[in-house]
């Protein structure tokens, strides 16, 4: 039997005590003023509560105590276990499971239980007795290495994983959550919305993200793959260290969005927008730009290898450090731009049709050092005459 905490306890004076079990998995959900930690040790299974303005946590039955609130309160609403199944699209079986006492529902579940009891999720800690003894906090049968995850995220004011890998929730409201490598894997989420998220290290995979705005988000080192991401919103996220591989991000949004290293491979941009950013040692290689919008950009450092940007208008922007090695750019235009150390090798044998190729490259008006001058003009009819040395 795991027991729970007789005592609120501040954050300050949380004491480990666990032994014996193995821990299998961790999630947690942070609501408006609480955050709701759910740890499954296979057999066995526990919630800590935590109060956020408060700074205290408490740990609750697993069993026939969420059972009993859970009654409580659909009962408080005048809802049959029948009606309260329908809401949540379970059998009514498993919500008289719950009301026994035999299971309990998953972190995800509690959460929105929670919301269509209209109850908070300090509601399901609520009788918890207090003693004066701040030592007497005692876990039996859990391993303690599980406590010392559950304490490292408390101290660090984090969120431990979310999954939602799976999950049939488009048009979801996630604006403004933390979601810490959340897990949004093979998920349905069309239209959702992720703005001001903090979704640091996340996973999407698989999933239908069509239409959903990251606006604002903290997407630091997340990744996303063979995903649907049309028309998608990314305006002023942070995308450092993001992955995108494999994707449909046709009429995607990019408008002040911090992208360092940040790579893009094998992807359908069409109509997607890069406007008014500056791009720092990012990757967008074997991707096809041919309709891809960029405007007022700043490229340093950027890598466009075995990319498309045939006829793309590049003009009046600035390209630093950059790679077009290897890069289809017939008829690509650079009216007005400023290039500084920017190569054009081939990494084969420079052809006839690589020759044609650079020879259609509109450079009028732009501005260049004198390495690349001098890079370009070793290469056959690249027209230059109207270029300005810096």
């Amino acid at each position: 039997m795991v027991l729970y905490s007789k005592k609120t306890l501040t954050l300050n004076s949380y004491k480990k005590t666990t032994t014996g079990c193995q821990t299998t998995t961790i999630n947690s959900v942070i609501a408006t003023k609480s955050i709701c930690i759910f740890i499954d040790y296979g057999n066995e299974s526990v919630y800590l509560c935590v109060d956020k303005s408060k700074q205290k946590i408490s740990i609750m039955l697993t069993t026939k105590m969420i059972g009993n609130k859970i009654t409580e309160a659909r009962k408080k609403i005048n809802i049959s276990q029948a009606q309260l199944a329908q809401l949540l699209f379970i059998s009514s079986q498993a919500v008289g499971k719950w009301e026994r006492g035999e299971s309990m529902p998953d972190i995800i579940t509690l959460n929105r239980l929670a919301e269509i009891l209209n109850v908070d999720l300090n509601y399901f800690s609520e009788g918890i007795q207090s003693v004066e003894d701040e030592t007497a906090f005692k876990v039996s049968d859990i391993e303690q290495t599980a406590q010392e995850d559950v304490d490292h995220i408390l101290s660090q004011d984090q969120q431990i994983l979310t999954n939602f890998s799976g999950s049939n929730l488009p048009e979801t409201d996630f604006a403004g959550v933390t979601a810490l490598k959340g897990k949004f894997e093979g998920s349905a989420l069309s239209d959702s919305d992720f703005s001001g998220a903090i979704l640091i290290g996340s996973s999407y995979k698989g999933s239908d993200l069509h239409g959903s705005n990251f606006s604002g988000a903290d997407l630091t080192g997340s990744s996303f793959k063979a995903s649907d991401l049309r028309e998608a919103n990314f305006d002023g996220a942070n995308l450092t260290d993001c992955k995108f591989y494999a994707l449909n991000l046709t009429d995607t949004s990019f408008n002040k969005t911090i992208l360092v290293n940040t790579e893009f491979k094998a992807l359908g941009l069409d109509g997607a927008k890069f406007i008014d950013l500056k791009l720092t040692d990012v990757k967008l290689i074997v991707s096809d730009l041919r309709k891809t919008i960029f405007e007022r950009c700043i490229f340093n450092g950027v890598d466009f290898k075995h990319s498309d940007l045939r006829g793309l208008c590049l003009d009046g922007q600035t390209f630093i450090g950059v790679k077009f090695d290897s890069t289809a750019l017939n008829e690509v235009t650079f009216k007005g731009a400023t290039l500084k150390n920017v190569s054009f090798h081939s990494t084969h044998a420079l052809t006839n049709k690589y020759y044609r190729a650079l020879k259609t490259i509109c450079f009028d008006g732009a501005m260049m050092d004198k390495l690349t001058y001098a890079t370009l003009k070793s290469m056959v009819e690249v027209d230059l005459s109207k270029v300005t040395l810096i």
